[in-house]
């Protein structure tokens, strides 16, 4: 299998956007990311990983409607392509693979304060 290249933040916002489906954009993935992992994100951050994952082939944009809300300009939209998903199953069988690796007392919390 190729090898993909995911950084942590990239991840989590490739695994965000398949999370909001049809409903991925800026604000949402912000919002969904921050919420369910109680992290904070700045938008100058999120934009950057959206670039890098768009670059990579890992995801595709397009523009939705224009709103007055927005000032006339399109909310943009993010897609998992079929590269990312390549990416994300990669990324999700590396960690298993490890993960299966580390002896269970590793693990144990017994003894530990």
């Amino acid at each position: 299998m190729k090898k993909y290249y995911l950084g942590e933040f990239e991840e989590i916002v490739l695994l965000t956007i398949g999370i909001l489906n049809k409903e991925a954009y800026g604000v949402s993935i912000k919002n969904e990311i921050e919420a369910r992992l109680k992290r904070d994100v700045s938008m100058g951050a999120l934009h950057t990983a959206l670039i890098r994952l768009e670059d990579k082939g890992y995801i595709r944009s397009s523009n939705g409607e224009a709103t007055e809300e927005r000032a006339g300009r399109p909310r943009k939209y993010f897609e998992i392509t079929a590269l990312g998903k390549k990416a994300i199953a990669y990324s999700k069988s590396t960690r298993e693979k490890l993960w299966n690796a580390i002896p269970k007392i590793v693990l144990e919390l017994k003894g530990i304060r």
